[in-house]
């Protein structure tokens, strides 16, 4: 089964959005790059059809300098699910991606059926501080992306499903722009976050591998506690990829939002 491209302009953004499988969509929500691909869409494909967007300034969308803050991606990002014409998707945010959708849900969850958030960042709580990959030597990156280093190595130059150096480079020089333009407002996170997750009516799984240094998986709890419909699902001897450490994380997820 291949990717399938549609792009479309939402706001004046050219979006991009690869596309695979078939049956209830899910929207999926990268991280603060595009490293790591979107290969861990084909485990279930046979079971929903995944839209899986890059954010604008991300992967292969157009650039946005007016985003000064996380909630002009929420706006985008309805706006693109009203584009696609989806009828209460499911929800998957990883890292970054995570904290989009717990605002994006805390905002207007009615239109999502179930909600998935992989490591969510955003809640910055000072007892369960992560490391910050933005002050990480790039050649140290892998072996906090992931607890077995040499499955996130194979991203980076030199790594069997690296692209060539100059493109990775550039890339993420691209994408830190990006990035940048997002924390513009409060950073990584609202601080009122905690606050909003109360609001999020969706059934909620809160996945996280328990060897993650990115984002600490001692925060699930603290997550759950204010999400009244979510339960925790704690993957032992995984990082911060925790989907490409361990596949079963997808069938977890399949699951999950097959009810």
């Amino acid at each position: 089964m291949t990717f399938e491209t549609i792009r479309l302009d939402i706001d004046g953004v050219d979006t991009v959005i690869k596309v695979i499988g078939k049956g209830p969509a899910v929207l999926a929500l990268h991280g603060a790059a595009t490293i790591e691909g979107h290969e861990w869409a084909r485990a279930l494909a046979d079971r929903f059809r995944i839209y899986l967007p890059f954010h604008p300034g991300f992967g292969e969308s157009g650039p946005a300098p007016h985003i000064c803050g996380m909630q002009d991606l929420i706006v985008h990002n309805l706006r693109l699910i009203a584009a696609l014409g989806l009828d209460r998707p499911h929800l998957v945010g990883h890292s970054m991606g995570g904290w989009m959708a717990a605002e994006i849900a805390a905002v207007a969850g009615e239109r999502f059926a179930r909600l998935v958030l992989n490591a969510p960042a955003g809640l910055n709580h000072p007892d369960h501080r992560g490391a910050d990959p933005t002050k990480i030597a790039p050649q140290d990156l892998p072996q906090y992306l992931a607890h077995r280093t040499e499955v996130a190595a194979q991203y980076f130059p030199g790594g069997s499903l690296a692209p060539p150096t100059e493109q990775f480079i550039a890339a993420r020089e691209r994408e830190s722009n990006a990035l940048n333009n997002i924390r513009k407002a409060h950073g990584v996170g609202h601080p009122n976050l905690r606050r909003w997750l109360s609001r999020i009516p969706n059934e909620t799984l809160m996945l996280w591998g328990d060897r993650d240094r990115v984002s600490l998986a001692s925060q699930a709890e603290l997550w759950a506690r204010e999400i009244s419909k979510a339960r925790i699902h704690i993957v032992p001897g995984v990082g911060h990829f925790a989907m490409q450490e361990e596949p079963s994380c997808i069938t977890t997820i399949g699951d999950f939002l097959a009810g």
